[in-house]
């Protein structure tokens, strides 16, 4: 008998400037302009239009992460704790998330065009029977039950969603 593995995924979702999705537009749109309005309190001056520049002259700065994440906080709730985009092999959007952190990648205060977030969703637990190809053969951890019947999942492996952590069951 194999033996089974408990993981949580993570899918690290990047919106930019030329995002096309209505949520993503929102999300950029009331991100940066959270940018915009935080990023003065560590520079009322203006001397620094870039995150980075503002990052290393203003190590404090570094909370912009946070801070601008009380912006998306609402339309993440939108989601209904399910992972944007990634679908199983059926095309059912599938994973379920608990946890998320939101990260300022690029801004500019003077170039909205260089302004992109992450978010990374991490999954709840499942555990992951196998990998048949490219998909993840998977199913929910309260499930985890000696000869039961599993109801399963099969998601493909791509870009942007890893295993976040394994923890090997016996």
């Amino acid at each position: 008998m194999q033996t089974s593995k408990k993981i949580v995924l993570c899918y690290r979702k990047i919106i930019a400037a030329d995002a096309e999705k209505t949520w993503d537009r929102y999300v950029f749109e009331s991100s940066f302009a959270e940018y915009r309005m935080q990023a003065q309190y560590y520079d009322p001056e203006e001397k620094y239009s870039s995150f980075s520049a503002l990052v290393q002259q203003v190590p404090a700065a570094e909370k912009l992460h946070f801070l601008v994440s009380a912006a998306v906080t609402g339309y993440i709730g939108q989601l209904n704790n399910k992972v944007p985009d990634i679908t199983d092999n059926l095309g059912r959007t599938c994973l379920l998330f608990d946890n998320y952190r939101f990260e300022i990648i690029n801004s500019d205060s003077n170039n909205k065009k260089t302004h992109q977030v992450a978010v990374n969703f991490f999954t709840r637990p499942m555990i992951w029977h196998d990998t048949i190809g490219q998909l993840l053969l998977l199913s929910s951890s309260q499930e985890e039950k000696e000869g039961t019947e599993w109801d399963t999942i099969m998601v493909p492996v791509q870009p942007f969603l890893s295993i976040h952590t394994l923890k090997e069951n016996t």
